[in-house]
């Protein structure tokens, strides 16, 4: 058997070996065999078992009927279950039988329990995986892209290679999820490419200059043209993702919550409130003026502004000629802008 390859435990807290060979390593233990070994105990001078040994019980050994797994409870000690007393090797033995059972079968009942027992790669995996990447990014849909990775991976593994399941698995539980994480990018692969090229040399220039680099510097240190670079910059602005709900201040509330940046975006369409009050008081005031006119002047004024009257259809509403009304408007515009300084000064 090859050398065990320790995986992740589910819980976080040290780890489990399962490593797959060849079906022929496979050995679980039966309830005859148990009673073989019980047969050659050692046994005192009357034929009785030496003392301090444990006397043969006829269900001392039981096999587990729906995993093959032997149980062994002690002489006057009920059994207790079947995941309590398995072992680690009681574990890999049932893990390379399961192997070896769904290698011949390929039920889908054997490939889910596959897939449980060795889910907490795809946990690890996604892990470091999501180590490098934005904060915006969830580790939990990493988690979904590994686990089409592990199926995959059960899927298309040969056992009798002797190779080990946990590194071939992580290898495509880390390729499914970073084509999935491909797949999600609207930036070419090529501006990725150009962006970490571009961030290398500034980290060289500013090492080596102990200052920002201009523009021209980085130019010569990419062997490009000033222009390219620019161009290249107008590129390199869509590879920067801003997430609406991140926090933009640590110490800055709004209603006993972090504010976002989508709280502190201007929306165009809304009113000011500020204009709105303005416009309110001004109405207020050209009503107050408008009130105080003379009737007639006040007569001008409401059909010519809010009647949308020519001055030829007021004259002939008042009985008078065009020019007449013409003054009789001039003057309530003089009157009216009188009111309204008084009004302000006051």
């Amino acid at each position: 058997m090859t050398e065990p390859t320790p995986v992740p435990d589910v819980a976080g807290g040290g780890s489990r070996t399962a490593t797959v060979t060849s079906p022929s390593a496979a050995h679980v233990g039966t309830s005859s065999e148990a009673h073989d070994s019980a047969a050659h105990a050692p046994t005192g001078t009357n034929g009785h078992h030496a003392e301090g040994e444990a006397a043969p019980d006829a269900h001392a050994d039981e096999v587990c009927p729906h995993n093959g797994y032997a149980v062994t409870a002690s002489a006057g000690r009920p059994a207790h279950p079947a995941s309590e007393s398995r072992t680690a090797d009681d574990v890999e033995a049932g893990i390379i039988a399961l192997w070896h059972t769904y290698g011949q079968s390929h039920q889908q009942v054997l490939r889910d329990r596959l897939v449980l027992h060795y889910a907490p790669l795809v946990k690890y995996v996604a892990g470091r995986v999501g180590t490098g990447l934005p904060a915006h990014v969830d580790v939990a849909d990493l988690i979904q892209s590994g686990i089409f990775g592990l199926v995959d991976a059960i899927e298309k593994f040969e056992p009798e290679r002797g190779l080990k399941f946990e590194t071939y698995a992580m290898q495509r539980i880390r390729g499914a999820i970073l084509d999935d994480l491909r797949s999600q990018d609207w930036v070419p692969r090529s501006v990725r490419s150009r962006a970490r090229d571009v961030e290398r040399a500034l980290e060289r220039l500013g090492a080596s200059l102990q200052r920002t680099p201009t523009d021209r510097e980085l130019a010569v240190e990419l062997k490009i043209g000033l222009a390219e670079l620019r161009e290249l910059y107008a590129q390199l602005q869509l590879t920067s993702v801003v997430a609406l709900d991140e926090l933009i201040a640590a110490g800055r509330t709004v209603g006993g919550a972090g504010a976002s940046l989508a709280e502190s975006l201007p929306d165009e369409g809304a009113e000011d409130p500020i204009a709105t009050l303005v416009d309110q008081d001004s109405r207020r005031q050209l009503a107050d003026a408008i009130a105080q006119l003379a009737e007639r002047d006040r007569v001008v004024v409401t059909l010519y502004y809010f009647e949308n009257l020519t001055l030829a259809e007021i004259g002939k509403v008042l009985g008078v000629t065009e020019s007449r009304v013409c003054q009789l408007h001039t003057r309530a515009v003089l009157r009216l802008r009188t009111k309204l300084n008084e009004q302000l000064e006051a």
